[in-house]
């Protein structure tokens, strides 16, 4: 795992938590938004990404291998909940949904020091 930037080489918050946001985020409603035909209704003011919102989640927007290397397809038009999940110790402290994310996947937790490089959320 790179020590820059381990969501690089992680992306198992993609593939363990359903990514819900407003309805309003879609690109049928905010043109720069998420593109809506990758989403799904899961109430009538939440949509999320598909693939996010049965059993076993993988985000429909999530390329590559958990682990080793993925990226979003959609980053720069990416919702909220993702732009808001901080990794653990991005913020200096741990994040218990991204260890348990990263354990469904059989990795280990971040530690201090993990988010030194890593880029900040747009």
């Amino acid at each position: 795992m790179s020590r820059s930037d381990p969501c690089r080489s992680c992306g198992a918050c993609c593939a363990a938590l359903r990514v819900s946001f407003h309805w309003s985020e879609g690109d049928d409603v905010s043109p720069a938004g998420v593109p809506a035909g990758l989403t799904e209704p899961v109430t009538p003011h939440l949509r999320a990404m598909r693939g996010t919102n049965q059993p076993r989640p993988r985000c429909i927007a999530l390329a590559g291998e958990i682990g080793r290397d993925v990226r979003c397809t959609i980053y720069p038009r990416r919702g909220s909940t993702c732009r808001e999940f901080a990794p653990s110790w991005r913020q200096g402290v741990p994040n218990p949904h991204c260890d348990a994310a990263r354990a469904l996947w059989d990795l280990p937790p971040l530690i201090p020091g993990d988010q030194s490089d890593c880029p900040r959320a747009a």
